[in-house]
């Protein structure tokens, strides 16, 4: 039976990112993942994911965002990889919208968390988004624009930071399912499919499939199908626009699920744009979740939410992939000892807004596993509150 100071359960954008910050300190460390990372069957595939430094879901992420920032640029020197692209980012929303991950008052908590740490940004009136962002056809928004926004990509984020673990000496045994795992007298022992392995400490950042290695906890971390769609740019004469418009977030309406966020139209003239909505009425888990996208979901999404909304974007759909949301009742994440074994770290139920704190998450859970804990504040973060929630 091999041994480890520390295995790590799922190599997905916590996962790989914890693994990599370990190797660097010179943590023996065995990575595990039932696929081979980066791949399109969870939560970090699909080209691009927003990130932005002041948080309307709260002021206590900011120090991971920014963090974030550092350690991928930090990587970018290394690798030679492209990771971040900052385009700058808007918020829009109309008075009265539903507001994003539990936060009504969504571009205002983001403002004041702007305000907080100093971080640059404008208040924009409708007029104001109109003449610079001819992109969008508005009714009666208001916005935000910061121009440190951009987006990961995440593919690239995953991939550098696994050949740097490596790199540094980690064990990475992909295509191997975790079966159990179990912690007895301070050692944790996991087995797999193509073997048994001990270490020290165990982390468990298996995104959506938390609940198979976190069991009898389905009310806190709840899965989600989402879907991501690239819409053709019709009008061809506006791909320059949408080349050079910024990453977004519009809650354009008081209703519901009434919201969208896109990006850049990144792949050329023919790529289209990428956009997506959420929803939270199905769950799901990732052994039943539908990866097709139909043409009936396909129809929707542009009668329901793209159409009229964007100037020479037609009703072609380019291509459409599905992916996972693992969503805690507060939309907060998860980073702390499990309740029973101070030993066992769970990690990274993050409510569809995590990517953008990955980096920094990692070298969060790299500390809690070897000193125990971080200079990072993650109280908020705790099972605890979970606990009490459901009491």
């Amino acid at each position: 039976m091999s041994t480890y100071e520390v295995i790590v359960i799922g190599l997905g954008a916590m996962g790989s990112a914890t693994t990599y910050q370990l190797a660097k300190s010179g943590v023996k460390v065995l990575g595990l993942d039932q696929y081979s990372p980066p791949h399109s069957f969870g939560s970090s595939h699909g080209d691009t994911r927003i990130t932005r430094l002041a948080i309307g879901e709260g002021a206590d992420y900011v120090p991971l965002v920014k963090r974030s920032h550092e350690i991928w640029r930090e990587i970018e020197a290394q690798t030679g990889i492209e990771l971040l692209k900052q385009t700058g980012g808007l918020i829009m929303a109309v008075d009265g919208s539903q507001g994003q991950h539990g936060v009504a008052d969504f571009v205002e908590q983001t403002e004041k968390a702007a305000i907080q740490y100093g971080i640059e940004h404008e208040n924009l009136s409708k007029d104001q988004i109109n003449s610079r962002f001819p992109q969008f056809n508005l009714t009666n928004e208001h916005g935000y624009y910061e121009p440190e926004s951009g987006y990961l990509m995440p593919e690239n984020c995953i991939k550098a930071q696994l050949t740097l673990a490596e790199k540094h000496g980690a064990d990475l045994n992909t295509d191997e399912r975790v079966m159990s795992w179990d912690s007895v007298d301070n050692q944790v022992t996991v087995v797999t499919s193509a073997g048994t392995y001990a270490a020290k400490k165990l982390v468990i950042s298996a995104g959506s499939w938390i609940n198979d290695l976190f069991q009898d906890h389905e009310s806190w971390f709840k899965v989600y199908r989402q879907v991501l769609y690239w819409f053709d740019i019709e009008d061809r004469q506006r791909y320059w626009a949408f080349r050079d418009m910024p990453v977004y977030i519009w809650l354009y309406g008081t209703a519901e699920g009434s919201l969208m966020y896109g990006f850049p139209a990144i792949d050329g003239p023919n790529g289209g744009i990428k956009l997506a909505a959420e929803q939270y009425a199905t769950a799901t888990s990732p052994h039943e979740v539908v990866r097709e996208v139909s043409e009936q979901e396909i129809d929707e999404m542009y009668e329901q939410t793209v159409k009229g909304k964007f100037p020479g974007i037609g009703r072609k759909c380019i291509k459409a992939k599905a992916c996972m949301y693992t969503v805690t009742p507060d939309h907060r994440f998860v980073i702390d000892f499990h309740p029973e074994h101070r030993n066992v770290i769970i990690a990274s139920p993050c409510s569809g807004h995590g990517y953008k704190h990955s980096a920094a998450i990692g070298e969060v859970l790299s500390q809690l596993a070897t000193t125990g804990k971080s200079p990072i504040d993650i109280s908020r973060f705790s099972i605890q509150r979970l606990k009490k929630d459901a009491a």
